[in-house]
C-alpha cells in the first residue's frame, strides 16, 4: 500500500464534491490500492538509481536472473497485466500513472494535453472498470445475488454432520 500522504487516490478519497460525496468512492479507492499493491509486489517500478556493482557481480547476477523472480512476483505481474487488460487500452495508461506511479491529476492533464479538471472524470471511469474487474461494487449485494464458490461438483451441497 502507498503512503496516504503520497497517494493521489487517498487525496481524492478525502476530498468532497459539491454534493458532499467523496471525489472517488471507497470501492474505487480499494481497486486502485489493489492495483498499486500488486504493482509493488511485482517489482515493476523502473530503477532510478545507478548500479555501482562491478561487472563480474553483474554478470553473476545476470546469469541467475531467471531464478530471482519468486512465484509471488510473477503472480503479481500476471494480476497487474490482467487488471490493465480488463481496464482496456483507453484507461490502462491513466491507471498506471495515477495508481502505480502516483502522478497527480494536474500532471496527467498537462502531459496528455487534456482540459483542466478532465482527468478526475476519466479516472473515475477507469477506477469503475478496474473495480468491476476485481468484483468490487458501490453497494453490498445479498447472498441471492452473490453465488458461493466452492470445489464441490455441480449439484452437490455442503453438509456439516455433527
Amino acid at each position: 500500500m502507498a503512503d496516504d500522504a503520497e497517494s493521489p487516490l487517498a487525496w481524492l478519497a478525502k476530498r468532497k464534491d459539491r454534493t458532499g460525496q467523496p471525489l472517488i468512492a471507497p470501492h474505487q479507492l480499494l481497486a486502485g490500492d489493489k492495483l498499486r499493491a500488486d504493482f509493488t509486489c511485482a517489482h515493476m517500478m523502473p530503477r532510478t538509481t545507478s548500479n555501482w556493482d562491478s561487472q563480474t557481480a553483474r554478470d553473476r547476477r545476470h546469469a541467475m536472473s531467471s531464478m530471482t523472480f519468486s512465484e509471488a512476483m510473477l503472480a503479481a505481474r500476471q494480476r497487474v497485466n490482467a487488471a490493465l487488460e480488463a481496464a482496456g487500452p483507453e484507461f490502462s495508461g491513466l491507471l498506471m500513472d495515477v495508481c502505480c506511479f502516483l502522478k497527480g491529476l494536474e500532471d496527467v492533464e498537462r502531459e496528455r494535453r487534456w482540459p483542466a479538471r478532465s482527468a478526475k472524470v476519466v479516472l473515475q471511469l477507469a477506477l469503475d472498470r478496474l473495480a468491476r474487474h476485481y468484483g468490487l461494487t458501490a453497494q453490498a449485494r445479498g447472498p441471492s445475488q452473490s453465488p458461493l464458490r466452492s470445489w464441490l461438483a455441480p449439484g452437490e451441497k455442503f453438509v456439516v454432520e455433527v
